[in-house]
């Protein structure tokens, strides 16, 4: 259905006419009494949700299904994520100048003393693979061997990278725009699927360390394709569809940050950092047990259990899987316009069986005084 027609509903059908609050008067009754427009109200609330899942969805060139992009994480923060591209200050593109963030600079010229903590890290097997289910964001990165270790995230640094990586989690604390970072592999042969990132208050930073240095080793973000290299940064959108691939038999190491994304007004940018201090933050993986377990990875298990059955029944038959996707989208919108609609109904015949009755009663008064 698209916004006009939903429009047109709202406004029409689904309102409480004029005249049953004049009977409602006549009949002695305060039209304050009426209900407010409770399916007007929700069909703006699901028009509203649709256009920004809208934005989202059309803003790059390459796209998910639309109803991949409904049913996808990036859709449930599509109203949040329009906010933040309506006031960014930088270009919506996938790839951003580093010219927009300097103090990142920083970063590249200590670039030997973060590859030497990283290198180390790899050589005693610190580096975890995100199969534990304590890792909702990168779970789906497990089967392709890719591996990480965090040393931030929305937060303070990890006791655990504060202690094998002081010198790097230093470097990170001087630049309070770098919300998260992480040291990332990526194997040979390993493929990265298409995927978007869900939350659009940040820009992703790479900083190659040892890496092949070979353009079959890459990431490409809505179709434009970028070659790590070593001593190297480069920043770009996740919210744009992107993939990568190492085709090489050199295993690649970069510096992995999110970095606030610039806003031109102060409330943007106070929004943002309030909403992934805690919001996002409710995310964070540990990479060893003293270190902090988001709200979110401690009931991953749950999403983690849900996800195995969907997969069942997506490959017992998918016909029958999107049909249920549909009625299910189609029942929560039932569930949220139709209670309010039967209320609408039931006052505004209740106004008129009140009123016809009050005329009534005044017919058979005048006619016992005749």
């Amino acid at each position: 259905m698209s916004v006009s027609a939903i429009s047109i509903l709202c406004s029409s059908n689904f309102r409480v006419p004029k005249a049953s609050r004049e009977e409602l008067i006549h009949a002695g009754g305060n039209p304050r009494q009426l209900p407010p427009d409770t399916p007007m109200i929700a069909w703006l609330l699901i028009a509203l949700y649709l256009a920004c899942i809208l934005v989202v969805h059309y803003r790059g060139r390459v796209r998910h299904s639309f109803w991949g992009q409904v049913f996808d994480h990036s859709g449930l923060l599509a109203p949040v994520n329009v906010f933040l591209y309506a006031f960014s200050a930088v270009p919506n593109k996938p790839y951003i100048s580093q010219a927009h963030f300097p103090e990142l600079e920083t970063l590249r010229e200590h670039v030997d003393v973060i590859r030497e903590e990283g290198v180390a890290l790899m050589a005693h097997a610190r580096m975890r693979s995100p199969d534990n289910k304590d890792d909702a964001g990168f779970n789906s990165f497990a089967k392709t061997g890719w591996k990480r270790f965090y040393l931030k995230w929305y937060g303070d640094a990890h006791p655990s990278a504060e202690r094998l990586c002081p010198r790097t989690t230093a470097l990170l604390r001087s630049l309070p725009d770098v919300s998260a970072a992480m040291f990332a592999t990526l194997p040979p042969g390993a493929v990265l699927n298409p995927h978007k990132d869900p939350y659009a208050g940040s820009m992703r930073y790479h900083l190659g360390l040892v890496t092949p240095n070979d353009d079959a080793c890459h990431i490409v973000v809505d179709g434009e394709p970028y070659s790590w290299r070593d001593g190297e940064g480069v920043i770009f959108d996740e919210t744009f569809i992107h993939k990568a691939e190492n085709g090489t038999d050199v295993e690649r190491l970069i510096l992995f940050c999110d970095v606030a994304r610039p806003m031109r007004y102060g409330f943007a940018r106070s929004f943002n950092h309030w909403f992934g201090r805690h919001v996002v933050s409710a995310a964070s993986s540990p990479n060893e047990p003293d270190d902090r377990t988001g709200l979110i990875n401690r009931l991953f298990f749950l999403s983690d259990r849900a996800g195995q059955w969907r997969r069942r029944f997506k490959a017992w038959n998918r016909t029958v899987y999107k049909l249920t996707k549909a009625g299910l989208a189609l029942g929560l919108a039932a569930a949220l316009i139709l209670p309010g609609s039967f209320r609408t109904i039931h006052h505004v015949m209740s106004s008129r069986l009140s009123a016809h009755a009050t005329e009534d009663h005044g017919r058979t008064s005048t006619s016992s005084l005749n």
